[in-house]
C-alpha cells in the first residue's frame, strides 16, 4: 500500500463504526474505519483493536474488484491501514440487501428454513433510518416517497445483482459462501455508484466446508473470536502477496 498525504478536515458524519471527514480537495472525503463493533441496533457494542483496519482493507479490495469489473464505486484509494479516500456521493437513504441463502432476519420473520438456497437471489430494500429501525420498503413506497425514479430503481437493482455475481464468484474461489450482504448507493454526476463499505460487518459469510460463520454473527451470537475470524477472511480476500 502506498503512502498518501491527505489532510483530514472537518467531520461530516460519525456512524456506528466509521467516521467521515472532508479533505483539502473538493469532492473527496476521508472514511476512517474505527475499532467499534455493534449489534442489535447498538444494544451490544465493544471496541476491538485492529477491527477497523481489517474492514478497511477488505472494503478496499472488494471495491477495487468491482471497479475491475466496470462497476463504479466511491473508492479512490486506501491511504493507511484504516482510512480510505472516496468520492463524495449524494447518498440514497436505502440499504439494499441481496440474499442468496435464507438466514438471519429472513428466517426469523418468514416461514423459510435457514440454509434454503434462493434462486434467483432475493433483493430486500430497507429505508435507512435508525429512529424507525430501518423499515422494509417495496418499489411502490420508494417511488411514492420520491427517493428514486423508476429508472434509477431498476438501475440500482441491476447493479446489486451484478455485484452479487462478482462477489459470489470471488468468495467461492476462496472457499467462502456469500450468504447475503448489504449495499448502499449514492448519486455522482448523473450515475449511481456503490458507496459505504463492503466488509465482514456488512456481509454474511459461511465457510464452504463447515458452514461456520465468518462475519459479525460470530460477535452477535458469541460463536467465538470475531477478530480471529475477521483476520481469516482478510487473509483470504487479500491472498498472500497481494497488495493494494
Amino acid at each position: 500500500m502506498r503512502a498518501c498525504n491527505v489532510k483530514q478536515g472537518t467531520p461530516v458524519y460519525s456512524g456506528k463504526a466509521k467516521s467521515l471527514y472532508r479533505t483539502d480537495k473538493e469532492g473527496e472525503l476521508l472514511v476512517a474505519f474505527r475499532d467499534d463493533i455493534t449489534a442489535f441496533d447498538g444494544g451490544k457494542k465493544d471496541v476491538l483493536t485492529e477491527k477497523g483496519s481489517l474492514n478497511a482493507k477488505v472494503s478496499a479490495r472488494l471495491f477495487s474488484l468491482l471497479e475491475e469489473h466496470h462497476i463504479r464505486t466511491h473508492f479512490i484509494r486506501l491511504i493507511d491501514n484504516s482510512s480510505m479516500l472516496v468520492r463524495e456521493l449524494e447518498m440514497i437513504p436505502l440499504e439494499v440487501i441481496v440474499r442468496n441463502i435464507a438466514a438471519g432476519s429472513m428466517v426469523r420473520n418468514y416461514p423459510i428454513s435457514e440454509g434454503t438456497p434462493l434462486d434467483p437471489p432475493v433483493i430486500v430494500i430497507d429505508y435507512k433510518d435508525d429512529s424507525l429501525h430501518d423499515p422494509m420498503l417495496n418499489d411502490d413506497l420508494i417511488l411514492a416517497m420520491k427517493i428514486l425514479s423508476n429508472d434509477e430503481l431498476v438501475r440500482m437493482k441491476e447493479l446489486a445483482l451484478r455485484i452479487n455475481i462478482v462477489l459470489s464468484r470471488f468468495f467461492e474461489a476462496r472457499g467462502i459462501i456469500l450468504v447475503d450482504f448489504k449495499l448502499e448507493f449514492g448519486k455522482y454526476g448523473g450515475d449511481i455508484l456503490v458507496g459505504d463499505e463492503i466488509s465482514m460487518d456488512s456481509m454474511r459469510l459461511w465457510d464452504a466446508k463447515t458452514k461456520g460463520s465468518l462475519d459479525k454473527d460470530v460477535y452477535r451470537f458469541e460463536k467465538g473470536d470475531v477478530l480471529a475470524v475477521y483476520r481469516q477472511v482478510t487473509d483470504k480476500v487479500l491472498k498472500k502477496g497481494e497488495t493494494l
